[in-house]
């Protein structure tokens, strides 16, 4: 067990990380397929299998699961055959009843908020996209995980009213946010893009990193030029951890 207090993040790969708050682990949006085992997402740019770079070498132990969508690129069926059916699987209460199908036995939906092993996770909204694409998204949720240090999982959403108010009722140490400006061939980005992580950056003194890119076809947005846009911000590299 490391000595450190604050949260501390891997990126796996996509949006696929591991969170450690105080000394529980979640694993979050496992993205386990082998490098192009998956069809690009339909009707976007760079027409290119998924994922496109291939699983780092990291340790994966983990004591729950967070799935804050089941879009492909956040849930896979390498993750569902590969995950203990038994794990702790939190989850939006929409989604519940396809993760039970799928074999899962201790589901846990969060309305609103629940508690494990010292830590407590928030159930937050989030909006995947503008206007009436992200109304065809689905529902999509972040999760604030609040223990000895409080870290909140933004999930696929772009900026806007929610995600201000989030970080103003949590006052999170940290903030991990999906950025890619993920894009079909119409229509605004469905994640974060510069403008957005800038506006996050704004509005909150945590420190705050951006995932979620160079790993699925649609995600135009490269670490390089959103690293050169934005100061003081935490990129990671697939398999790098980060204390916070």
């Amino acid at each position: 067990m490391s000595t450190h207090v604050g949260p501390s993040v891997t990126l796996v790969r996509n949006a696929t990380l591991l969170a450690t708050v105080g000394d529980t682990t979640f694993l979050v949006d496992p993205l386990f397929a082998s490098r192009g085992a998956l069809p690009p997402i339909d009707d976007t740019p760079n027409d290119r299998a998924n994922p496109l770079v291939p699983m780092p070498d990291v340790d994966l132990s983990h004591d729950a699961v967070i799935v804050t969508h089941r879009h492909p690129d956040h849930f896979d069926d390498a993750a569902k055959s590969e995950l203990d059916a038994d794990v702790p699987l939190f989850c939006q209460p929409a989604e519940a009843d396809a993760f039970v199908e799928d074999g899962f036995t201790d589901v846990r939906p969060v309305e609103d908020a629940a508690t494990f092993e010292g830590v407590t996770l928030h159930r937050t909204p989030g909006r995947h996209g503008h206007g009436e694409l992200a109304e065809e998204m689905g529902p999509v949720s972040g999760f604030v995980l609040e223990g000895e240090a409080t870290l909140y999982l933004a999930g696929d959403t772009v900026w806007y009213d929610p995600v201000a108010e989030t970080l103003d009722r949590f006052e999170p140490d940290a903030v991990v946010l999906n950025g890619g400006a993920a894009r079909f061939n119409q229509g605004e980005p469905i994640t974060m893009g510069v403008d957005d992580v800038a506006a996050v950056r704004e509005a909150t003194d945590a420190a705050v990193a951006a995932v979620h890119m160079e790993a699925i076809n649609h995600c135009l947005l490269s670490r390089e030029e959103l690293r050169s846009e934005t100061d003081g911000l935490l990129v990671p590299e697939d398999g790098e951890e980060i204390e916070f």
